[in-house]
């Protein structure tokens, strides 16, 4: 397991070499933000960015998605996953929105968590790029890079992954920890087999 020091180490060398790492969820405000998380599961960014321009010019409030049809929803968002649960998950949650949180999306972790569709990882991208609260977000990326790098066990829960993180990382680094992990996960040490000695040696851990 690797150590407070190593694990620093590991995430300011994935900086060096992602310098721009950060949210590549494009959205406006933290409500743009709620709704493209809520999208991009199981998803990839790239194709939820390509349906919210749209969806955000038709629904720009919670409100407006209220008072629209879950079949109307379905078809701005049926190029991607899951998007007849999708559509009932961003119905419900804009709902709640306007009947319990004046139309604002919340600023507390516990709130976020008890909007439809948003679970603890989704919170925690909202709590991060939006309020600037430091958190970090565990996706299959994060999880998988902390696993291989040895920053926490092979049998660690996705709860598990988040807790050894916060408890190696100072919190000021938790926020752009997340994006760092996700762009070597993404782009660097994939999921899909490759030379991991390759990682090892880029961030000194050969």
């Amino acid at each position: 397991m690797l150590s407070k020091k190593k694990t620093i180490e590991c995430i300011e060398a994935m900086g060096e070499l992602f310098p721009d790492a950060e949210c590549e969820l494009v959205s406006d405000n933290a409500f743009e933000l709620l709704i493209s998380v809520m999208l991009s599961a199981q998803t990839t960014d790239i194709s939820v960015n390509k349906i919210t321009p749209l969806l955000f010019a038709t629904y720009p409030t919670p409100e407006a998605f209220v008072k629209a049809s879950i079949e109307d929803i379905m078809d701005k968002i049926k190029t991607i996953g899951l998007y007849r649960n999708k559509s009932k998950y961003i119905k419900g949650c804009c709902e709640k929105l306007v009947e319990e949180f004046n139309s604002e999306v919340p600023h507390t972790r516990k709130e976020l968590e008890s909007l439809p569709g948003i679970g603890r990882k989704s919170a925690n991208v909202v709590l991060s790029v939006a309020f600037g609260v430091p958190a970090i977000a565990v996706d299959t990326h994060v999880e998988r890079v902390s696993k291989r790098l040895g920053i926490c066990s092979m049998n660690a829960s996705v709860r598990e992954v988040e807790e050894v993180l916060m408890k190696k990382l100072p919190s000021e680094m938790w926020s752009i920890a997340h994006h760092r992990l996700i762009f070597f996960g993404r782009y660097q040490c994939t999921a899909r087999n490759h030379d991991h000695t390759i990682c090892l040696k880029l961030l000194g851990l050969n």
